[in-house]
């Protein structure tokens, strides 16, 4: 089955990736909805998780802690990703403290 999602690098996954891919995948495959990939600074995460993208050939929705992070990963999966759709969507969810708290702004 051809995917949907035509990943384009000149890198091929290596150390720990294959793994990581191959179990991301199975255990999605197998009905885990939710998956932890763990890695320091500069690993490989992202280019990981562009594999298991690929493999799946399923839309994903990635969420980031802070703007300059979705900025990033916008840029970089943008360039794994160059014959499919990717955005961006910047939501501000406020949250409202319990009665009697004062807002922290």
């Amino acid at each position: 089955m051809s995917s949907l999602f035509k990943l384009r690098s000149e890198y091929q996954p290596t150390g720990d990736q294959p793994d990581a891919i191959a179990q991301l995948t199975a255990s999605i495959r197998a009905g885990h909805r939710d998956q932890t990939l763990l890695g320091v600074t500069g690993s490989g995460k992202t280019f990981t998780m562009a594999n298991v993208i690929a493999q799946l050939g399923r839309p994903v929705l990635i969420i980031s802690h802070n703007k300059t992070l979705a900025a990033q990963l916008y840029s970089e999966f943008k360039g794994f990703f160059p014959e499919n759709a990717v955005g961006i969507l910047r939501q501000l969810l406020r949250l409202l403290p319990a009665r009697g708290l004062p807002a922290v702004e």
